[in-house]
């Protein structure tokens, strides 16, 4: 990684085929009562990572469609590439109209994700496997705040979107629908992944901060297209290191070898090292993608998300910042609003 953190490593356009459906037509599918997870993916493919069992690969989801305890979820950055076909029995996941709560600006609470799973018609001992565009930006995003509401089973698929097209996999345009299901109501809990601004403020100086934003954005020489014109701000947060989150996969979207992500990832997640890693992006996708790297390939336990990320910190009053390469140092003194 450079910038003198000691190595540190922790064990433990082609033309796709659709399918014979009714295109435009909705599908309905009747599962069967009781939800049995789906069997998980042994691909060697994945057998060095930490948790093999939170990816699936595009053989293993072709081979599981119409698994009775599966659904599978799209969520895009560009919320119209569903609509112009997507896995099939796929569901959409808009993860701004269906995750957020524009009166608080903050993620849904529990009653809401459980309207969400029952609309959906997910089972709480279903297995749900996550794809997008992007590499599974927000794919990985949703990943991260379904966790962040306890569900056990939630996969992604390596590749996302990507790769299911490159392969010329079957798509479709039907839109699958499921009986409502009772999914029970419970209640958000941010402690275990999720850090906030003030949180960050503290944890300057303990904590390894790892920023997944471009190398520009990192240095301050430019701002993310996605930030709102009232984001004028342009740096890093101070004492972070910036490791893009693009390096992780591959050209196909695929993630790289656990070795090679240990290389790339040097410095992080050590069982001898007690500190914290805090990620961090533009608005938390890059950083959930890293999260996702970090907590199920390389088996970091003490990964957080700044969900807040720039969009937050590049706005706050009174909030450091370092622009050039360097990581930086701890401000002194700190910004009330860290004191204790």
């Amino acid at each position: 990684m450079g910038g003198g953190v000691p190595f540190i490593r922790q064990s433990a356009p082609r033309k796709t085929r659709m399918t014979g459906e009714n295109y435009f037509a909705p599908c309905n599918f009747m599962p069967e009562e009781d939800s049995v997870p789906a069997p998980y993916d042994l691909n060697p493919r994945f057998n060095d990572y930490a948790h093999p069992e939170r990816l699936v690969s595009t053989e293993w989801l072709a081979e599981h469609l119409d698994y009775p305890g599966l659904r599978i979820l799209e969520c895009n950055e560009d919320g119209l590439l569903y609509d112009i076909g997507h896995v099939p029995g796929a569901l959409r996941l808009d993860w701004r109209k269906d995750l957020f709560d524009p009166n608080i600006r903050d993620f849904i609470n529990g009653q809401h994700f459980a309207s969400l799973m029952r609309h959906l018609g997910i089972r709480q001992n279903d297995t749900i496997v996550l794809y997008g565009d992007k590499s599974n930006w927000w794919a990985a995003y949703a990943l991260w705040v379904f966790s962040l509401f306890g569900h056990a089973d939630v996969r992604l698929l390596d590749g996302g979107r990507d790769a299911w097209f490159l392969e010329e996999r079957p798509t479709s345009f039907a839109v699958r629908t499921y009986p409502e299901s009772d999914y029970p109501i419970v209640e958000r809990h941010d402690d275990n992944r999720r850090v906030y601004r003030q949180d960050v403020l503290a944890a300057l100086g303990s904590s390894l901060i790892i920023d997944a934003r471009s190398r520009d954005e990192y240095v301050g020489n430019t701002l993310s297209p996605h930030l709102s014109s009232a984001v004028s701000r342009r740096g890093h947060i101070p004492t972070a290191f910036n490791i893009p989150w693009n390096r992780a996969v591959g050209p196909d979207s695929r993630f790289l070898p656990r070795t090679t992500l240990e290389d790339i990832y040097d410095g992080v997640c050590s069982p001898d090292d007690e500190r914290d890693v805090i990620t961090y992006c533009t608005m938390g996708e890059q950083a959930s993608h890293t999260w996702f790297v970090l907590t199920y390939l390389l088996g970091c336990d003490c990964a957080y998300n700044y969900d807040g990320s720039w969009s937050e910190w590049g706005t706050a009053v009174r909030m450091p910042i370092v622009q050039g390469t360097a990581p930086g140092s701890v401000p002194f003194p700190l910004p009330l609003s860290a004191r204790h």
